[in-house]
């Protein structure tokens, strides 16, 4: 082989060489997911993510490969998190929502590979790094469509020591210590392979320890109120579905039916005094998929179920509006008194609830008729049954952080989350959504009802603690205590604003390196220069990570 082609050979190698890191990378965060207790494997994840995007600081990559790097790393991340989208339509929604969300962890690695241009110190470097993943977690949690949150680094963190910052800034601030801890460790690795400096170290480190610091120093603050102002009963009742194979309409009626008897079932045994009687009980999501408000019998169903129990039923029913259109709601159902107080679902799911551009893709999936024709509805998330003000966030509500923000500032003193994950099967997808609801419960220390049709139904504690839980696909019902709150946390309190911050501050750095690279501050000298031929032509210099 000649001189030449050993030359030409050597850029792709080293390519191929570091997109195997890359993707590495994103497996780590997808291992660092429930149903897994390995949240540790996330700042490792975003560690060796940055040293990647950091050319393991030889300062060689161009943003066309941070970007490149960053997609690779994102498809290892989201392909392996997503499956239970496919489960029943098959593997090419599932695969195309994943490239399209991992487009913004290739955005967060050309950003990454822009800040790290700036002469600053590595510590400085880790820090807008990390500011940068905050960044492209708002863009995922915004856009398109209203935004897909799914896979937001907080929610992999209900086992983890950081999870006390959500009470201080929210899921956005909890997901900025996952990142700069894992930056902070990039840096590190870098100062101890390469400088070598006591001096050099002490940056660094305190970076990678800091939101550990802040978490560990947090806990009292989500133990304080731990009693509440008062204590009331609640049942979430489990009445699972039938197996695949019943035709739709009888298919509903059989939902209904299950959580009727599974609802006389926790009346036979309060009257038998095996059971405490509840204040309230919940239902999940499409616990009625026939329309109560328009159907005698199913209201009939609903009502006396109410009565047994003696206790007012949150009933999980999609309603049929006037233009045919339908809302996915909460209602509360008070035995006799029938229907009172509900909650319209705000935020709908595309591609489920409703699909846009239903012409277009029609042409890609047969599932296309299938979607839904709902709408959003409107309020403030809160409905009062018995006196008692309850925070909705009916399934896929949960992923956004402003719904149940506004709900509890607007007096819920309990979060409860109905939820139908029974098209997803027996996947991941429900212990996914479970550790969601395990960080709103710190975020706003509430504690949180989780009522599914089919599994994991859960009680939750304010500190994030499942204090019952069920099995999928098994009727159950979960009777405890729960405790009441009017005070609310820092992170109700402040909103949005250290996702506003953190984004600005991002913004304020990337913006910052484009002048100056401009400027021809950050360029490198051509003679260090190495081609990175697969993502790019040629390398130019970037700073420190």
């Amino acid at each position: 082989m000649s001189g030449d082609d050993r030359t030409s050979r050597r850029p792709l190698t080293a390519t191929l060489r570091d997109c195997v890191p890359a993707v590495a990378s994103g497996l780590l965060l997808f291992a660092s997911f429930p149903p897994r207790p390995l949240w540790f494997l996330a700042p490792l994840g975003v560690a060796l993510l940055t040293a990647v995007l950091a050319d393991y600081g030889r300062r060689g990559r161009t943003l066309r490969a941070g970007f490149g790097y960053g997609y690779l790393a994102g498809l290892g991340f989201l392909v392996p998190l997503l499956p239970w989208i496919g489960e029943y339509v098959g593997p090419l929604p599932w695969l195309a929502l994943s490239a399209a969300e991992a487009v913004f962890i290739g955005l967060f690695g050309l950003g990454a590979v822009l800040v790290a241009r700036l002469r600053a110190p590595r510590w400085v470097g880790a820090l807008a790094i990390a500011a940068v993943w905050s960044l492209t977690e708002w863009l995922r949690s915004t856009l398109p469509f209203g935004g897909f949150p799914w896979g937001r680094l907080a929610f992999g963190q209900p086992e983890g020591w950081l999870l006390p910052l959500a009470a201080l800034g929210g899921a956005p601030l909890l997901s900025f210590g996952v990142a700069l801890t894992g930056t902070g460790l990039a840096a590190v690795a870098y100062v101890v392979a390469r400088d070598r400096s006591l001096r050099a170290l002490i940056g660094p480190v305190v970076v990678a320890c800091a939101a550990s610091v802040v978490a560990l120093a947090t806990v009292p603050y989500v133990h304080a109120d731990a009693d509440g102002d008062r204590t009331i009963t609640v049942a979430a009742i489990q009445g699972s579905v039938p197996r695949l194979g019943l035709e739709f309409n009888a298919q509903r009626r059989a939902v209904l039916d299950n959580h009727v008897r599974r609802t006389y079932q926790l009346a036979d045994d309060i009257a038998a005094g095996r059971e405490p009687q509840p204040d309230l009980v919940v239902w999940p999501e499409n616990a009625s998929d026939i329309d109560p408000l328009r159907n005698a019998d199913a209201a009939e169903e609903i009502t006396a179920a109410s009565e047994a129990v003696g206790a007012p039923i949150l009933v999980g029913a999609v309603l049929v509006n006037a233009d045919r259109t339908t809302t996915n709601s909460v209602i509360v159902w008070d035995g006799a008194n029938g229907p009172g107080e509900r909650h319209d679902k705000r935020i709908i799911q595309p591609f489920g609830e409703y699909l846009p551009y239903r012409d277009f893709f029609r042409h890609f999936s047969s599932y296309a008729d299938q979607a839904g024709n709902f709408v959003p509805g409107h309020g403030n998330g809160v409905v009062t049954a018995d006196g008692i003000p309850v925070g909705i966030a009916t399934c896929y509500e949960v992923a956004f952080d402003r719904a149940l923000t506004q709900s509890v500032r607007d007096g819920a003193q309990l979060i409860a989350v109905p939820t139908n994950n029974a098209t997803f099967g027996d996947t991941e997808m429900t212990y996914q959504q479970l550790a969601m609801s395990r960080v709103r419960a710190v975020e706003h220390r509430r504690d949180v009802v989780v009522a599914a049709t089919s599994g994991v139904s859960a009680i939750i504690a304010a500190d994030g603690a499942v204090e019952q839980q069920t099995a999928l696909f098994e009727p159950a019902a979960l009777v405890s205590q729960v405790s009441l709150r009017t005070g609310t946390t820092l992170a109700t309190r402040l909103g949005p604003i250290p996702e506003v911050l953190l984004c600005l501050g991002a913004a304020v750095a990337l913006v910052f390196a484009a002048v100056r690279g401009r400027r021809g501050d950050g360029s490198a000298s051509t003679t260090t220069q190495r081609t990175d031929s697969a993502v790019e032509d040629a390398h130019e210099a970037p700073g420190s990570p």
